[in-house]
């Protein structure tokens, strides 16, 4: 799908580009979405410009990613998506700067995207370039990584609560440590794509604020760059103390768990030792010898019971006292 945004008074209008129309003149952002070749051949011919491939945008080297090309900016990274589910995803997204035109590639839809469409719709400043649009997509992506951040770091705690006050992961242990440590794979999971997210992210505003002077952005445009390149550096160490403070619970978790397994052996361990001295008594006085004097004694058998219960009481007691229990 090809949709180009044309300015309409004090917003954008979208406006789908259809297999037998031309690509409007005055647009300023042209959004690819699951481009076929016809829609990127349209595009490329009317913008002479070089649609990346899907296999191209997957490139992790910086000079495949970020690149200027016959005076057409070439900016891909990594985005995430699906962060309010319990399989997030990351996507590549390609930002292409010409002529003042922005033209974006991308195969999903990321949530910054549809904030983007929905508030440059509703109003933006006159005379929107192409490079304004991409400063408003860049900005709502780190808004979005610092939201999801947000809520990662609120239910860590929620987690943390869970594992180390009482009465939290020993109500049910086995359980409550399994659901413990899926919630701790999948927060792990979740920060270690928007980490990845905001690298890629930081890499390619660090290039587009270097390249600001050739562009000739505003003032005000080079003032925002650089205070999103800040939000994103800040936001990636955030991003690593989460993941450490998230390694730390699955290492706790994982001591937890390895306790409750060595109460439950100590446990079988003492019932052996306590059941060891009464099965001696039993198997002696369970051998058919002739000469056993205590098999003619009347009190004979009840004096055996007592026997086998105090050899079976003596060792916990002497462990209780050994403080062992």
């Amino acid at each position: 799908m090809l949709f180009a945004y044309q300015p309409r008074g004090s917003s954008l209008e979208r406006v789908s580009v259809e297999a037998n129309a031309t690509v409007p003149e005055n647009g300023v952002w042209f959004d690819l979405i699951s481009p076929t070749k016809e829609e990127e051949q349209k595009l490329e011919s009317a913008l002479h410009i070089a649609v990346p491939t899907r296999e191209e945008m997957a490139e992790i080297e910086p000079s495949s990613r970020l690149y200027i090309e016959n005076n057409v900016r070439y900016m891909t990274g990594t985005l995430i998506f699906n962060a309010d589910t319990d399989r997030p995803k990351t996507t590549v997204v390609s930002f292409i700067l010409a002529a003042g035109k922005l033209i974006t590639v991308r195969y999903e839809e990321p949530q910054p995207f549809t904030r983007t469409t929905s508030k440059l719709g509703r109003g933006c400043p006159a005379g929107i370039t192409g490079e304004g649009v991409l400063i408003e997509i860049l900005d709502a992506i780190i808004d979005r990584s610092a939201d999801v951040l947000e809520r990662v770091g609120t239910e860590i705690d929620v987690i943390s609560r869970r594992i180390f006050e009482r009465g939290g992961a020993r109500d049910d242990p086995n359980q409550s440590y399994q659901a413990i440590l899926r919630g701790i794979g999948r927060k792990g999971d979740l920060t270690s794509k928007v980490r990845e997210s905001l690298v890629s992210i930081g890499r390619l505003v660090l290039f587009f604020a270097n390249d600001a002077d050739n562009i000739k952005l505003p003032k005000d445009q080079r003032a925002q760059i650089k205070s999103m390149a800040r939000d994103a550096t800040s936001l990636n160490d955030h991003s690593s103390f989460l993941i450490n403070k998230i390694q730390f619970l699955l290492d706790a978790t994982l001591g937890m768990v390895s306790l409750e397994q060595n109460n439950v052996i100590k446990i079988f361990s003492v019932m052996a030792v306590v059941l060891l001295p009464p099965t001696l008594v039993a198997s002696i006085y369970g051998m058919n010898f002739k000469h056993m004097p205590e098999l003619e004694w009347i009190y004979g058998y009840p004096l055996a019971l007592l026997l086998m219960i105090f050899v079976a009481v003596a060792p916990y007691f002497f462990f209780k006292w050994k403080r062992w229990l």
